[in-house]
């Protein structure tokens, strides 16, 4: 016969099996009612997106992978934006690409197309220099407005911050813009004859993320350009996506440090030491798609001792129209020329 301690030993290890067997019960009911509801939810979202995709490609019941709907939701979106860019570039072309003013006190303006935005270098101590092209070709006050209205050419001199910010070359520039509000100045860049390849791919960095121009040049302050033969040029290029205009030259690399154009990375253009084709210094342009281009790889760009070299260097290797444009040849005065040195 058992004894009652032995019965009561029994009597507890029956209860402790029962209770450790409800909560295993338990904690698997609610895993499996967890795992049911996720196998659930992920149904509703396989479901979902099968008919998302259905409805955007069109595809019925085709397997259309996530990435591949997005691509085409893409590629449709660049189509239409493509296709509204060629209607407003139709119009632009028959109105001599700025809109006409409309007529009604309440009718809205319509949006003003930019042909080209013109970046004058200039630097510390040549107020003269931006006086004189003040006074030959760059309109001031309300007319630089009018040129914008009119023509579509934005004008701006455009310089660096002295490597003493704040000194008194900084103020000067500070007060003339003041008074004539013509100036792009580049906070972060230090005006420096070292610095001028630099600073030209900096004024095309902020003229693209600034102005929605089809064009972006650079010019001399030392240069006098005629604007209605700019316009017209660069008009007749307007069906070329990625082109570069300017009196393309190469010539020598010299490895003198003493030369006035020494090149510390002179021994980068081969056993030769000439240059590649590119467009002379005074006056260039680039179009909008190049001008984006080097905005988005600002990073990556080397720059050499010269700017026009360096900009040249930039579209090596790219899909890029070269246009080796006479009138764009500054050194002589002639007939139907842009420019001319002075």
């Amino acid at each position: 016969m058992r004894s009652r301690g032995s019965q009561n030993r029994l009597s507890g290890n029956s209860f402790g099996s029962r209770v450790s067997a409800l909560i295993f019960a338990m904690i698997a009911t609610m895993a499996t009612i967890y795992v049911a509801g996720r196998l659930w939810q992920d149904a509703e979202s396989r479901v979902y997106l099968i008919e998302q995709l259905e409805k955007r490609t069109g595809q019925g019941h085709s397997a259309v992978s996530v990435d591949d709907t997005l691509k085409i939701i893409a590629c449709r979106e660049q189509q239409k934006k493509l296709s509204s860019l060629e209607m407003e570039l139709a119009v632009a072309r028959k109105e001599g690409f700025v809109s006409k003013q409309s007529s009604g006190n309440n009718e809205k303006q319509p949006t003003k197309k930019i042909l080209s935005v013109i970046g004058v270098m200039t630097t510390f101590g040549r107020k003269k220099n931006r006086d004189a092209i003040r006074k030959a070709w760059m309109p001031t006050g309300a007319s630089i407005k009018n040129l914008a209205d009119q023509k579509g050419i934005i004008v701006r001199f455009v310089i660096g911050r002295s490597a003493n910010r704040g000194d008194s070359l900084d103020k000067e520039i500070e007060r003339e813009n003041s008074q004539t509000n013509d100036f792009i100045i580049l906070d972060d860049q230090v005006e420096a004859v070292e610095e001028s390849a630099k600073k030209t791919k900096s004024f095309f960095i902020y003229a693209v993320d600034n102005w929605d121009a089809e064009f972006y040049a650079k010019v001399n302050d030392d240069v006098y350009v005629n604007l209605d033969a700019f316009g017209g040029v660069l008009t007749s290029h307007l069906d070329k996506p990625r082109v570069y205009v300017g009196c393309m030259k190469s010539g020598e690399v010299f490895s003198e440090p003493t030369h006035k154009w020494y090149e510390p990375d002179w021994w980068k253009f081969g056993d030769g030491k000439s240059y590649f084709q590119h467009a002379s210094g005074e006056v260039y342009v680039i179009s909008k798609a190049l001008a984006q281009f080097i905005s988005i790889n600002r990073f990556i760009l080397r720059t050499y001792a010269h700017d026009d070299v360096s900009t040249g260097s930039w579209f090596i290797g790219l899909d890029v129209t070269y246009l080796d444009e006479n009138k764009f040849c500054c050194s002589s005065w002639s007939a139907g020329s842009i420019c001319a040195a002075v």
